[in-house]
């Protein structure tokens, strides 16, 4: 523990980026950058995320940010499945 009771970041959190997504994951911009528009039409498969936690997208010119996006809920497939059943 620190002087002040603050706790050392370990070496790996140093070493090792927040990571927020991963290529090929889809991902939706939040309505209020594309308004107007539905969910399908707002969401794109990512291309490449680069080193500064940006990501390019397929069929999406340029670099998005994280807050670009809505947050990113991994149940949401599995839910629209089981809904259709």
């Amino acid at each position: 523990m620190g002087v002040f009771g603050r706790k050392k970041k370990s070496a790996l959190a140093l070493e090792t980026p927040n990571i927020w997504a991963r290529p090929e994951m889809m991902v939706t911009f939040r309505a209020e950058i594309m308004p107007g528009r539905d969910r399908e039409q707002r969401t794109f498969r990512i291309k490449q995320v680069l080193p500064n936690g940006r990501i390019t997208l397929y069929d999406f010119i340029g670099e998005h940010r994280q807050g670009a996006f809505e947050p990113i809920n991994f149940l949401r497939e599995k839910a629209a499945k089981a809904h259709q059943k």
